[in-house]
């Protein structure tokens, strides 16, 4: 434990460093330095809150423990020692939360995030699917306190979408999204389905982090902007004006087509935030898999087409397939209760972290 408060003792002091600089007129002025030494103080908060109440417990303790010492009454002594044994699963709870704080940090933990769900394997019941999850986690961010806009919709006759893009706002979305990378199965009877039969679909989700233009340049010259009209349901054009925009970024052959404004203005910067998020996205995929090469991550590699999850109707049942959760609670996950599922991943995720650190 020395080496922890060593290092606790070090972040507290930067983060009282911290705060120095950020009422430094100079600091005040350089928007550029405010703004990082801001998301530092910021990333500290929560450690060097835990390290203080840590220190105080731990002096109440030693305090308690020295009162025992003392000519007590029966009474006295009894309450010394309930209050050492309250002190004490405190100071553990406290040892095992600051282990915890310090594990490394995803540095895109707190970004916004840009999510794409698409109906895959399964047709009308794909796309009906899609909508479910698109419901879910809107639900979810609602109750997280967090904004929706959708990007992009391509919905079908039936009620569902064939694609989604939507950014979901808000402190903290990407890491307790970024778990949801992946397909998604959903088994149940379809209401077309006269004969009771279950069938199985799937739909896929990606979740990225919104990138600043700041951590990825595009250059103009890459990017080729074609303009169409938009179209409706079953591709009848719904929109005489070119307002539908295309980009292709010629260096890594992604496009992003968004026509779900009416401004051409509105759409090409839309358009321009899904693909840095997709640039972005792929570079840290090629990254992530050579990471994988050496280590096989237990909550998934963040492969789209890899089946993370199923979601069993007839048995109201939800199965995480990367770390064995199962929950019968399949009507409440759909209303956006995920909760008990995205703690699961995170808990599991520190316990690897805290596994490497100890090799």
């Amino acid at each position: 434990m020395k080496n922890v408060l060593d290092r606790l003792e070090a972040l507290e002091a930067r983060y009282e460093k911290l705060n120095e600089l950020l009422s430094d007129p100079e600091i005040i002025s350089d928007s550029k330095k405010l703004r990082e030494y801001s998301k530092e103080q910021s990333d500290l908060q929560d450690v060097t809150a835990a390290y203080r109440e840590y220190k105080d417990v731990t002096q109440q303790l030693a305090d308690a423990k020295e009162m025992l010492e003392d000519d007590l009454d029966d009474e006295m002594r009894e309450m010394a020692k309930m209050e050492i044994s309250e002190l004490s699963g405190r100071q553990q709870e406290l040892e095992e939360e600051m282990r915890i704080l310090l594990l490394p940090k995803d540095p895109n933990d707190d970004k916004n995030v840009i999510m794409e769900i698409r109906g895959a394997a399964g047709g009308d019941e794909a796309a009906l699917f899609a909508g479910d999850l698109f419901r879910m986690y809107s639900r979810y961010a609602e109750s997280q306190g967090w904004k929706i806009d959708i990007m992009d919709s391509n919905t079908t006759g039936v009620g569902g979408f064939k694609e989604v893009i939507f950014m979901i706002n808000g402190k903290g979305a990407y890491s307790k999204l970024k778990f949801e990378n992946g397909a998604h199965r959903v088994q149940r009877v379809p209401e077309t389905e006269s004969g009771g039969r279950i069938h199985t679909s799937t739909a896929t989700v990606a979740v990225m982090p919104e990138a600043e233009e700041v951590e990825i340049d595009i250059h103009e010259k890459d990017i080729r902007v074609d303009t169409f009209a938009s179209s409706g349901p079953g591709g009848q054009s719904v929109n005489t004006t070119m307002s539908a925009v295309r980009l292709t970024h010629e260096p890594t052959g992604i496009v992003v087509s968004i026509q779900d404004e009416k401004s051409q203005i509105k759409n090409k910067e839309k358009a321009m935030k899904v693909l840095r998020a997709r640039i972005y996205d792929k570079f840290q995929q090629e990254a992530q898999a050579e990471y994988d090469q050496t280590r096989k991550s237990a909550v998934g590699s963040g492969d789209r087409s890899e089946r993370i999850r199923t979601y069993n109707f007839p048995q109201n049942r939800v199965t995480d397939h990367r770390i064995g959760l199962t929950i019968q609670k399949l009507d409440q996950i759909l209303e956006g209760k995920l909760n008990e599922v995205i703690d699961a991943l995170i808990i599991e995720e520190q316990a690897q972290k805290m596994e490497e650190i100890g090799e």
